[in-house]
């Protein structure tokens, strides 16, 4: 039985959706056919009681699991309406996910952003770059622990020279004992709105990038 088939629904007579019941129509189209074949039996070869029992077994199991099913579609329903609530109490809010973008603004010369690292790091470093991929600025953040990691750019290059508002990038580098540590870069995103598509609840960040709420590393 297809799960998704017990959510579809057919107009009443007062013009408002019910649900249909698979589970009843399955038992009452055995039933219809279980007295047809009685009716019908040979008197000289009747059918067997144990017989009988086992398909009212049988049909009462599969009338079972197609309740459960429904009821399982019914609390995904449920779950994924709970989840957009709680995703929308995001809205509005600055988070975390992966990318390597940094902005400096007008009114906003300091850029922050993230790193996840899969490991302790004995040493991270930081190359800031332009559009045309020129390193601007090296930071040291030296030892880190695993997870994420924020840092915060003043919008200045190495030489102290401030720099134009726009978008600009960042690579991760992190090392421990010489050996290279997983590094995630992490940028920065203001949550505008909370939609689902397919089944999922996905958060739509600034610029129009659509992310699933898992993919959230940090809410600041």
């Amino acid at each position: 039985m297809n799960v998704a088939s017990l959510g579809q629904s057919e107009p009443t007579a007062a013009g408002s959706a019910a649900r249909r019941d698979p589970a009843r129509e399955l038992n009452d189209r055995f039933l219809k056919l279980l007295v047809a074949q009685m009716k019908n039996q040979d008197p000289l070869n009747p059918l067997d009681n144990a017989q009988v029992t086992s398909q009212m077994a049988q049909i009462n199991t599969v009338t079972g699991i197609n309740g459960l099913n429904d009821t399982v579609q019914r609390l995904l329903e449920q779950f994924g309406t709970l989840e957009s609530l709680q995703a929308a109490q995001l809205t509005g809010r600055s988070v975390l996910v992966s990318g390597r973008e940094l902005t400096i603004g007008a009114d906003r010369p300091e850029a922050l952003a993230g790193v996840e690292l899969a490991a302790p790091a004995d040493r991270v470093t930081v190359e800031i770059r332009d559009a045309a991929g020129q390193v601007l600025r090296t930071l040291e953040l030296g030892r880190a622990a695993s997870g994420v990691q924020r840092f915060a750019w003043d919008g200045r290059t190495d030489a102290g020279v401030a720099v134009a508002p726009g978008q600009y990038s960042f690579n991760v580098k992190a090392v421990a004992g010489g050996a290279e540590v997983g590094a995630t870069p992490l940028a920065l995103r203001v949550v505008e709105a909370v939609t689902r598509e397919s089944g999922q609840t996905r958060l739509v960040l600034a610029g129009g990038q659509r992310v699933a709420t898992h993919e959230v590393r940090q809410i600041l």
